[in-house]
């Protein structure tokens, strides 16, 4: 059960400017850097991700019908700035997981009390990493 969208309309306004500096070299978070399907327009929207397996999974805490996840299936991947780098992701999956399996123990707490059981995967394309005031990586898409 996705969180309320009151909650997540308080978030979008206040809560999310606070924490998308601090969400990018912190461990568990991140920044996730997508584009508009309509407004072609670029948001940054601070998540919780997870490193698993060599992709990242973000808890769907709002549902997988969030703009900003609709966005990312549409575009096929989006960028994901955490812990000092921006990484270029692709091949997005949403999956649900009643257990929350692939998160680690408190977090699985955590989801368990929000009822959180949706999931997003995304795979790093190959060459994608950089790291702040460096240059991309040869070979790199320039977009997403």
């Amino acid at each position: 059960m996705p969180l309320p969208r009151s909650v997540a309309r308080f978030n979008k306004r206040v809560l999310n400017r606070l924490t998308r500096g601090p969400a990018t070299h912190l461990s568990a978070f991140g920044v996730v850097v997508h584009t508009g399907r309509k407004s072609q327009r670029r948001y940054r929207t601070p998540v919780n991700v997870f490193p698993r397996d060599g992709k990242y999974i973000i808890a769907l805490t709002y549902g997988p019908q969030a703009d900003w996840v609709r966005n990312v299936l549409a575009a096929g991947g989006c960028k994901l700035e955490t812990r000092g780098r921006t990484l270029r992701l692709g091949n997005p999956r949403l999956f649900y997981d009643r257990d929350r399996s692939v998160m680690p123990p408190l977090v699985r707490l955590v989801l368990g009390l929000t009822q959180v059981s949706n999931f997003l995967e995304l795979t790093p394309v190959t060459g994608s990493e950089t790291r702040p005031g460096s240059k991309p990586i040869q070979g790199s898409p320039g977009h997403f």
